[in-house]
């Protein structure tokens, strides 16, 4: 009996290992496709594109065969496959063994067009097993850019809203020259392209959405469009003087701006009118003893939102500043450092912050704004009709009119879907909580009260 059964059960595993090197020949073969059709997000047409991934799972207990494989615009097309290694348009008699899976890798390269604006580029995959015929379509959008690569502006120059602009390398404005930026431009920064400016640089945004200047990295394929450190900033050098930016959108950088050293003349190195920096990896703004304005500015959800170090003259008005911990940022900085001191060296700090919400949530800060005095140089530090958490009170500074600790209820945060409204709640402690600055709008465009106006950037409407 024993034998008999040890026979029996060499018979069973023979018919099954038998049947899992045979071929399913049914064409209702369990064929299951990750995805009906594969999308490329906007290309620039001479920067190709990335790779999407095709899932072909054979869900059955015996082998498959792929008789064809192929991109019906054959050579044509603007999409390439990898199949095992091998780039073509077209394959035949491929395996999938059994419960096993065959991963396609397709990319697009898309041939420049005459036209400014974007296009639809499309094909389909199409393949065949046991007599029935598959298909997954392909959607990629191509756009025409402006590409620089190790750019230097050595003459007043103006970009003008034809086409986007992607930034290779690096960009650099030479001192005394001005690169002027028209509304709506959009600039794209490669992850190794810093934008150095030791002129002038002046971003001519305007209110609405499609008006403002964007500066953002290069990657504005899933999921790298939401990644911060994606490129690293921009930098206001020694020589740089009389910047203007309004109405500019600066995300996902390393650092969103930086600025080192007084301005050569008597104007602030740096000044930001509605201007919003977002999702940046270290610091939002980082200064160095420089000057700067700024005025109805949203800087939010940076590793360390404004650091203002070793002196300089700095002036916030109508300014949100904000950290949710998120999944990409973590909140372990206060979203205001102020410091006369850094790197060893001590210099005069002249700080006034008006009608401003500091504000952090869900990370491992107790005082959002932290003020530090090192040395005897000059130091006036003013915080006037602000809103803000902090526990114990920045040292060595003038406080007037502050709301401390309470939530500042803004309209819509979701940390999980990385969605973020810092407008303000009806019955938000921050609304008619300011002091009349001769500021007549908010962040918007919209009008501010004519008496009291809400504190932050954003009034309520």
């Amino acid at each position: 009996m024993r034998i008999a059964g040890l026979f029996a059960l060499s018979v069973l595993l023979l018919f099954v290992s038998c049947r899992k090197d045979s071929y399913i020949s049914s064409p209702d073969a369990r064929v299951e496709v990750s995805a009906d059709t594969l999308k490329f997000d906007t290309l620039f047409v001479t920067a190709g594109s990335t790779y999407r991934t095709l899932k072909i799972v054979n869900d059955n207990n015996q082998k498959l065969k792929i008789s064809s494989l192929q991109l019906a615009g054959g050579n044509a097309s603007a999409f390439k496959m990898n199949v095992d290694g091998i780039i073509g348009t077209q394959f035949s008699n491929l395996d999938i063994e059994a419960n096993d899976s065959l991963y396609v890798f397709v990319q697009v390269n898309v041939n420049p067009g005459t036209g400014n604006l974007p296009f639809i580029i499309r094909d389909s995959i199409q393949f065949n097993y046991n007599g029935r015929d598959r298909k997954v379509q392909l959607e990629a959008w191509g756009q025409n850019a402006h590409f620089l690569r190790d750019a230097v502006i050595s003459t007043n120059t103006t970009w003008l809203n034809d086409r986007p602009y992607v930034i290779l390398g690096s960009l650099r404005v030479n001192s005394n020259q001005t690169l002027s930026i028209d509304k709506g431009c959009r600039i794209y920064v490669h992850a190794d392209a810093p934008i150095l400016v030791n002129g002038t640089l002046l971003v001519n945004g305007l209110k609405d959405t499609v008006d403002r200047v964007y500066f953002q990295s290069d990657r504005i394929d899933e999921p790298y469009r939401d990644y911060p450190a994606g490129w690293p900033g921009i930098f206001f050098l020694t020589n740089s003087k009389d910047n203007v930016l309004n109405y500019a959108v600066i995300r996902n950088a390393y650092q969103g701006i930086g600025l080192a050293d007084p301005s050569p003349n008597a104007n602030p190195k740096l000044t930001l009118n509605e201007t919003v920096i977002n999702n940046v990896y270290d610091a939002g703004i980082i200064a160095l003893n420089s000057s700067l304005r700024a005025r109805n500015c949203l800087i939010t959800n940076c590793g360390k939102n404004l650091q203002l170090a070793q002196g300089g003259d700095y002036q916030f008005t109508h300014c949100t500043v904000v950290t949710y911990a998120n999944r990409f940022i973590e909140h372990k900085n206060p979203v205001l450092f102020l410091s006369n001191y850094a790197n060893g060296v001590s210099s005069g700090l002249t700080a006034l912050f008006r009608n401003c919400i500091f504000w952090g949530e869900n990370g491992l800060v107790n005082d959002e704004v932290v003020v530090e005095k090192i040395g005897n140089t000059g130091f006036t530090v003013n915080f006037d009709y602000n809103l803000w958490k902090v526990q114990s009170n920045p040292a060595n500074a003038t406080m007037n009119q502050i709301i401390n600790n309470q939530a500042p209820q803004f309209d819509s945060i979701n940390t999980n879907r990385n969605y973020f409204d810092f407008r303000l709640k009806t019955g938000s402690p921050a609304i008619n909580k300011g002091v009349n600055t001769g500021i007549i709008t908010d962040l918007d465009g919209r009008p501010r009260a004519v008496g009291l106006p809400d504190l932050g950037c954003f009034e309520k409407q």
